[in-house]
């Protein structure tokens, strides 16, 4: 997964600048629970600016071009969260690409737990639609702008 890279392990503090414009390969088994942006691994002001609107996810727009993703769906996760998030109805959440924005962004983001993002996520393969793709899509842009609901 092809992310801006706004977060890293710090060495007495600081991180190189350069590590402010990487495009990195996410390929972190775990992956990331919550986005928050006062999280003690993002270290910049910069960093938490892409953090809290999501502009470290724009990379992903190649993975939609290539089409291994689609615009809305479910949020790619890894196959430790798939198994410990979705567990039984992981198959039903692999029957759709993943998508850069998704219903769970726009109804709550990190304010919800992870049952409720499970939720979101399966509603959003039920119901797929063009309506409400699009629907998806144009709140999507004010959450994205307004950034409220990180942690």
């Amino acid at each position: 997964m092809l992310k801006f890279r706004t977060m890293w392990r710090a060495r007495a503090g600081w991180a190189p600048l350069s590590s402010f414009f990487t495009v990195e390969r996410i390929t972190d088994e775990r992956g990331p629970e919550l986005k928050c942006s006062g999280d003690v691994r993002v270290h910049s002001r910069f960093a938490r600016f892409c953090r809290r609107h999501s502009l470290d996810e724009f990379p992903q727009l190649v993975h939609v071009l290539l089409g291994q993703m689609s615009l809305v769906g479910p949020r790619p996760v890894t196959r430790g969260e798939l198994q410990r998030i979705y567990g039984p109805r992981q198959s039903e959440i692999l029957r759709v690409k993943p998508g850069l924005a998704g219903l769970w962004q726009v109804s709550g983001r990190n304010r919800l737990t992870l049952e409720e993002r499970c939720a979101r996520d399966l509603e959003c393969v039920r119901r797929r639609s063009l309506g409400f793709y699009l629907w998806v899509l144009a709140r999507t842009i004010p959450e994205v702008l307004d950034g409220r609901d990180t942690c």
